[in-house]
């Protein structure tokens, strides 16, 4: 059988590299002990002009200490909505180690109740990190005037 490649067909592959960088000591990371510590870190990285504008989606990274990794926003979009790849949020999850994860997107609405949507989304990620030995720790609904824990709720 030929080979079909040519001498440069190789050169035009493109190259990845899995790079997580921190210049901060795990001592001195936050330790996410409850869904409140969980949101309040949160609520200090969200955009409090945004907050109560668009919804967004974001991701805590967690080590097995529950110490923050690192902090992954994955969407923005519109009033009433946005996307969250579980890609995205495995892809940020593996390149940091994380054992752990919990995801989080904010209702501009301020009502925490979640949607339909939101248990989906929420199983979903759930399942898929049974199979990388991700856990989903909690899913954090968040507004300018409280938060709403899955947890909390029994819904994980």
């Amino acid at each position: 059988m030929e080979n079909g490649m040519t001498t440069t067909a190789w050169q035009k592959v493109a190259e990845v590299e899995l790079v997580y960088r921190s210049n901060v000591k795990a001592s001195e990371r936050p330790v996410i002990k409850s869904s409140k510590d969980a949101a309040d870190l949160l609520m200090h990285l969200w955009n409090e002009n945004k907050i109560d504008l668009v919804e967004q989606f974001k991701v805590l990274l967690l080590n097995r200490a529950n110490r923050v990794l690192g902090v992954v926003d994955i969407s923005s979009g519109g009033i009433t909505g946005t996307v969250a790849d579980p890609r995205l949020i495995f892809v940020a999850a593996l390149k940091a180690n994380a054992v752990g994860i919990i995801i989080s997107h904010n209702h501009p609405s301020c009502n925490l109740k979640p949607s339909r949507a939101d248990e989906e989304l929420t199983q979903k990620i759930k399942n898929a990190g049974k199979f990388l030995d991700i856990f989903l720790l909690d899913h954090i609904i968040v507004s300018s005037e409280g938060y709403y824990s899955f947890a909390d709720e029994g819904l994980l």
